[in-house]
Order: C-alpha cells, then structure tokens, then sequence
C-alpha cells in the first residue's frame, strides 16, 4: 500500500475517507473505544452515548454543545454521531451557512420526522462563529426536537452561545489531552493500516519534539506527523528523524483568539502572575499575547491597572513606568513597544506589593452604598457665599497650613463615620514610611478630643 493511501471501509459501516485525505481525517475514531481524553463524556448512559449507540427510543438524546480546545475530538464525536443507528446526519459551516440556510435545513428535518419519523442530527462546527439571528433561528428545532444538535466550539459558549440555546442544550466540556494521550494516537497512526501501516519507525526524540510542537492537539500532531512521513519518505529515509519533524515544521503556531477564551485566560494569568511577583511567567504571558498579536494598547492598560490595584503605595512610581509606557506604546508600536511593555512588567512584577488603596476605596464605597452618608461637618463646608456664616459654614474651620507639621487637630469626616479606618497601609516597600507617618497624623487628629 502507498504510505498515505486510505484503507477500506470499515466493518461498522462507516465510509471510508478518499484516498488522500489527510492523516488526521483517515485515522479519526470509528468507535468510542478509540476516543482518548474523554472517558468523563462516555460513561455507561451519558448524553454522548446514546447519541452515538443505539437506543430503545423511549427517552430522546439531549442537543449538545461541546467545548473544548482544537484537537480535542469534538469533531471526530460528531461524525460518530453521524453514523449511528436510524439517524440522518446534516452539517452546517457556521462560517458558510446563512439564516436561509439554518432554516431550510430545519424545515427539511421537520418534515421528514413528521411524515417518516426519520431523525436528523444537525452539526455545526465552530458555532461560534454563527450571529443571534442564525442562533435564534435554531431555537424552535432545538425545543420541539426536529434535530438533535450537536454543536462544536472552541470559545467559551457562555460568551459566544447565545442563552437560549444553552438552556435548551446540555453543554458537555472536553478536557485538553495530556501528552500521554497524544502519543498514543501517533503511535496508532503509524501503526493502523487507516494511517502509515508501519511502513515507518518514529524516533524516540522525534516522537518528544512532535508531541511538544502538537501542544495536546491531535490534529496538529497527526498533520505534523504526516508531514515528516513525507519528508523522511522523499528523502529516502525509513525513520522518522527529528530532522524530518524539524525539515517539516518550523514553529508551533500559538494558540490564541482575541475574541475567545484563551484571551480571558492569558489575560488573567498575566495579571495574577506579575501580582504574584513571578516576573518569569508574567513576560511568558507577555510573549504569547504579543507573538499572537493581540493590541499592545490592551496589554499597555492592564499594566497600568495592576501597577495601581496591586502594587498602589508600596511603590508610588510603578504607576508612572506603566503610564509612560502606556503612552510611549501608543506613540511608537510595534514591535518597539514589545521592549516598552516588558520594562513595565519587570517593574510591576519585581515592586514591593500593596492592595490597601484598593481595598479602602472599595470599604468606602461600600459604606456610601450602605447609608452612611451624613451631613457635612458645618466647619467644613462651603463659606464662599453671602449668608453662609449665618448658617454656621465654615465656623470654627482651622487652616492646616497654619498649625505645628501642617495638621489641622479638627474633626473631617462624617459624625457616623468618625474614627473609621478604610486605609491600613502595609509593611511592604514604600508603605513602611505611610504606616509610621499615619500613625503620628491620626494621633494629632484626634487629639481634638
């Protein structure tokens, strides 16, 4: 047999892909069994396999949006589904298909459960991708069961599904495979008659450097490895050298979607790591936002929230780098400003840390909300107007700048807010000095007394 050419059919009925299709589709599960990474979907029961298995009918399978990173196996559950027992099987492109489209298959479906109780199974890929109005116009045929959806995303569905059509769907989460998982399916690819049929050995460094560039997607590692089959092949080699993955493949592509969850998530690990003070894993984070080419603007403001919301008075000028370097990116770019944006991150993530500004702001805040909004004392109110010191404004106010350290001892707050603490300095950098100086100014404030 030619090194990539398809076998047969196999013996459950399901069609065969061409010959030449990619490795990835030729070696893509025929059964549940050969499902790695997702025994938490497939137990004996679950929504997935009475979808796929047979059933004795009396209890309909659920529409299903499945969740999860590229290589995980959503599509290849799907075609499963696709194949089972006395159902019709339809796909919709989310990035091809109109509301047209989405409707006239519905109405196919709906017509053929009506008049020969035919099931249909609709699957759109990448559902993400598909507007409100294309959502919405599932909804009916999802509720009354004219399709069984099966709908498959990368990106959060609780920000790219609308709610709707969560309500009415079981939202089933594949895990990420583990590097474990991988190997054993480029194992089976070159093994299996579907994939290289042991025409080919893979080396043992080979087969490490494959499943790193792969990052726990199976697709990229079947396409990777196909791609250094034939590059090994062409060069009239047996094996699978880590030349040949080398010759292949350049570099892993990164991933990352602006408009997805991987942004939500890198974005958060970047700012937890520089609070954190891991200087390290926060220019990690740095390099894949900028690598991916996410707006160094977007990058340049969550430095400047972190320097105020984590570092704030342990160190007063981290505030400065980030805003110059919020300014300065916006004035040069890229990819200069990849220097200016590491520089504020070194500095926020190496800075003695303080939430205490936060954290004051927040208490007080909270205490306007709660009620806790009496008048203004009448000494310090305002006493530029005619009649004002008739009605007592102003009385009795003392001019700071007039008295020993430029403290005025006279009450400022609130009368129900007297004596309240909302900011409590920390121990940390700069905030050492704030805590002995504050607590010299509060005593001679409350001296009044």
């Amino acid at each position: 047999m030619d090194l990539f050419e398809a076998a047969g059919a196999d013996d459950a009925g399901v069609p065969a892909p061409r010959a030449g299709s990619p490795l990835a589709v030729r070696m893509r599960p025929l059964t549940l069994e050969e499902v790695v990474g997702q025994e938490h979907l497939l137990e004996p029961g679950s929504p997935l396999r009475r979808l796929v298995e047979p059933s004795d009918g009396r209890i309909a399978p659920s529409s299903v949006v499945l969740w999860g990173p590229p290589g995980t196996g959503k599509t290849t559950l799907a075609y499963l589904v696709a194949h089972a027992s006395g159902r019709r099987f339809t796909e919709l492109s989310a990035v091809t298909a109109g509301v047209k489209d989405v409707r006239s298959v519905i109405e196919d479906a709906r017509r053929r459960l009506v008049t020969s109780g035919e099931e249909t199974v609709l699957f759109i890929d990448e559902v993400h991708r598909f507007s409100k109005t294309q959502q919405d116009a599932l909804l009916p045929a999802v509720e009354n069961r004219w399709v069984t959806l099966v709908a498959a995303t990368t990106e959060n569905p609780s920000f790219s599904v609308i709610s709707p059509l969560l309500s009415r769907s079981l939202m089933l989460t594949l895990r990420p495979l583990t590097d474990r998982h991988v190997r054993d399916l480029v194992a089976r690819a070159l093994t299996d008659e579907r994939g290289l049929g042991g025409a080919m050995r893979l080396e043992d460094d080979a087969a490490d450097h494959l499943v790193r560039l792969a990052g726990a997607d199976a697709r990229k590692a079947l396409t990777i490895l196909e791609a250094a089959a034939g590059s090994a092949d062409a060069a009239g080699e047996e094996t699978i050298s880590l030349d040949a993955v080398e010759r292949a493949i350049d570099v892993a592509a990164v991933r990352y979607d602006r408009a997805g969850d991987q942004h939500y998530d890198v974005i958060s690990a970047f700012i937890k790591s520089m609070r954190g003070s891991d200087v390290d894993a926060a220019l990690h984070y740095l390099a894949r936002m900028v690598v991916a080419g996410e707006d160094p603007r977007f990058i340049a403001r969550r430095i400047v929230i972190a320097a105020a919301e984590d570092v704030g008075m342990a160190d007063p000028t981290a505030l400065q780098t980030a805003v110059a370097a919020a300014e300065a990116v916006a004035l040069i770019g890229m990819p200069e400003a990849r220097i200016i944006l590491a520089e504020a991150v070194v500095h926020v993530a190496t800075a003695p840390k303080s939430n205490a500004s936060y954290a004051a702001i927040d208490a007080a805040i909270a205490d306007v909300r709660a009620g806790k909004v009496a008048p203004v004392p009448a000494h310090l109110r305002d006493a530029h107007y005619a009649r004002a010191e008739d009605l007592g404004h102003g009385v009795g106010y003392v001019y700071a700048h007039d008295q020993p350290h430029g403290i005025a001892a006279q009450q400022y707050a609130p009368e129900d807010l007297v004596g309240t603490r909302y900011y409590r300095p920390t121990s940390h950098g700069h905030e050492r000095e704030i805590t002995s100086r504050l607590e010299r100014i509060r005593e001679i404030l409350e001296s009044r007394d």
